[in-house]
């Protein structure tokens, strides 16, 4: 049996062929006439270990997949069931390339995202499997496997889904109950009997079911993939907005100056993020003995610096990760493997930063009634500091919306329950 995990020729050297697929393993499975001896199985070792915790559940699942879907086939031969068999060894197939990183088909050479679609390609293909897996699977595994498919089942269709409402209908018929609906009778020996007679009646209806819960299952993941892009995209493009903004002001220090003009007794001061003019008579007010008359422009551009933006952005990002620490106490951890709080928290940086450059250009156009005029840089400084920690006002909203996704994505122990009423 070839590795499956490697081509068979080196990249470089001429049309790479790959190995032959798994099914070839269903065929060495297949019953054997009697008086041959059993079946002899060859199953090649687990691929991996990989570099992510997705890539290894998906080799792990395969793997189980497969095994499964080798010891049902001699136990219940059907007609046609070569078809199916040989689907379920493509989709494990398919499974094991995504966990392995094969490149796309066909392959593009920039991608911003490269994870969503393998994860998806191999939770839909290990979905495929393991729904041909229950039209081969004799009866008692279906009804085994009924406490597992009812809660499947129960967590991604909602209450209201004819299709759930069927289920729950079967699985009661089957003996499995749920806290909703109990049961008001043991099973026994002779219902056994009925039950798997009600799984070859109902076995349609079961696979189809799970299918679409399963369906519903990888749509929570696309939605939340989608949204950790957007996510990730927004705080791309923030930071690159305020590296934007510090090096405009490291190459034109007056064209956005960071600068306010307090007057006191007829004199001005030009304060600065990181310098400040001595006292003067503003040109065209009263003139004072020893205090010169000059341009307030000509000041402002004499003391503007070039690392003025850079300063207060840096302390506006400070105040976000803060604001990012703070916040942690708030973040539920998730199983998932997109990354979405690593994402919202890395968003908080870039925004502060912003809003801490965009607070201080509001004061200076006088948009604060009462704090047109700071006194001091460091005045300046402490208000970068709170406009930069300011930025949790709006990603707040971010996070809750980040966490509102992340619970619809629901674990083994959070079903879909029915709205409360009014």
């Amino acid at each position: 049996m070839m590795d499956t995990s490697a081509p068979s020729a080196p990249v470089g050297d001429g049309p790479v062929t790959q190995a032959p697929l798994r099914e070839e393993l269903a065929i060495r499975a297949s019953p054997v006439p009697p008086g041959d001896g059993p079946a002899t199985i060859d199953i090649p070792p687990i691929a991996g270990p990989v570099s992510e915790g997705w890539r290894e559940g998906t080799l792990t699942r395969a793997e189980e997949l497969e095994a499964l879907s080798l010891w049902v086939r001699p136990r219940t031969p059907q007609d046609n069931d070569e078809v199916l068999t040989k689907a379920i060894c493509r989709h494990l197939e398919a499974a094991r390339q995504a966990a392995r990183g094969d490149p796309p088909d066909p392959h593009k050479r920039f991608r911003l995202f490269r994870y969503g679609p393998r994860i998806e390609r191999a939770r839909s293909n290990l979905d495929a499997a393991e729904a041909h897996l229950l039209t081969l699977a004799p009866n008692s595994y279906v009804l085994g496997q009924m406490p597992c498919l009812l809660n499947h089942v129960q967590r991604h269709l909602p209450p209201t889904d004819a299709r759930r409402q069927e289920f729950e209908r079967i699985a009661r018929r089957l003996g499995t109950t749920d806290p909703d609906h109990p049961l008001l009778q043991k099973d026994n020996d002779a219902n056994l009997a009925k039950q798997e007679e009600a799984v070859t009646r109902e076995r349609r209806k079961i696979i189809n079911i799970v299918r679409a819960a399963s369906s519903a299952a990888l749509r929570e993941h696309v939605r939340l993939g989608s949204f950790r892009n957007v996510v990730v995209i927004t705080a791309v493009l923030m930071a690159v907005l305020a590296i934007g903004v510090a090096l405009t002001g490291f190459f034109r220090p007056t064209l956005i100056p960071m600068c306010f003009a307090p007057q006191e007794a007829g004199k001005v001061t030009v304060v600065c993020p990181t310098a400040q003019s001595e006292p003067f008579v503003p040109t065209g007010g009263q003139p004072q003995p020893g205090v010169p008359t000059r341009d307030i422009d000509n000041v402002v551009q004499a003391t503007a610096k070039p690392q003025d933006l850079i300063v207060i952005e840096l302390v506006g990002l400070t105040a976000a990760a803060i604001a990012t620490a703070a916040a942690i106490r708030g973040i539920k951890g998730s199983s998932e493997r997109y990354g979405l709080p690593v994402s919202l928290a890395a968003l908080k940086l870039p925004t502060g930063a912003i809003t801490a450059f965009l607070g201080l250009l509001l004061m200076r156009g006088q948009f604060v009634p009462g704090l047109s005029a700071l006194d001091t840089s460091a005045q300046i400084l402490a208000w970068a500091l709170v406009f930069g920690y300011a930025q949790q006002l709006f990603t707040r909203l971010v996070d809750q919306q980040g966490q509102t996704i992340l619970d619809n994505v629901r674990g083994a122990d959070r079903p879909q329950t029915a709205p409360s009423p009014p």
